[in-house]
């Protein structure tokens, strides 16, 4: 075999993804972030459409009536502790520490579930007391926002649950580790996401 028939079955060998001149972490890194700004994109509508819609409570309760300030701040406190637990569990990651890995990652978890369950638990005290989201324009607004960050919150968890479990099988391979700065880089923009509903949607409503 030539060496130009040579270097042509290396190159064949090498996935496509891995022959730019970038590494695998830093084009998966980029790809991700085109997600996300995508994402945020989504978010923006959002808070547009409450921003517009938030006054227009048809007779019904307002923002005022129905939140509950203590409720949001342990929600609020749940997520951001788990954005740091995550931060570590990343660092744990980098350094190959499986027992430390699974500890913190453990611990954003069990932050993120009870997040959800505050969440939830707030969403059916609402609808029970008929501020469900068909009562007017606003509630519409404020349950489509929040609903869809719960959403992302439902999905990271899952996420969160694959990822641990390919810790199990094989290890801080370049790609499950690559997978976990990529969910940490979610989890982090989740954060980001719920200070801008925390701000415009919960306190906006006692200003």
């Amino acid at each position: 075999m030539s060496a130009a028939e040579q270097a042509l079955a290396t190159a064949d060998a090498v996935p496509l993804s891995l022959r730019g001149p970038a590494s695998a972490r830093v084009v998966a890194g980029y790809g991700f972030w085109l997600f996300l700004l995508s994402d945020i994109i989504i978010f923006a509508a959002l808070f547009a459409a409450y921003a517009v819609l938030s006054g227009e409570t048809a007779g019904g309760p307002t923002a005022a009536d129905l939140f509950d300030k203590k409720h949001v701040l342990i929600e609020t406190a749940c997520l951001l502790v788990s954005s740091v637990t995550c931060g570590f569990g990343s660092l744990a990651v980098q350094s190959g520490d499986r027992s430390s890995t699974y500890f913190w990652m453990a611990i954003t978890f069990i932050l993120g579930v009870t997040f959800l369950s505050l969440e939830v638990s707030e969403f059916s005290h609402m609808v029970a007391i008929g501020a469900g989201p068909t009562r007017s324009a606003f509630l519409s607004a404020f349950f489509t926002l929040v609903g869809t960050h719960g959403l992302h919150v439902t999905i990271g968890l899952c996420w969160l649950i694959v990822m641990l479990l390919q810790v199990t099988t094989l290890g801080f391979r370049p790609m499950v580790s690559r997978r976990f700065f990529c969910f940490g880089l979610f989890w982090h923009a989740l954060d980001i996401v719920w200070v801008g509903v925390f701000t415009i949607v919960y306190l906006g409503a006692h200003l």
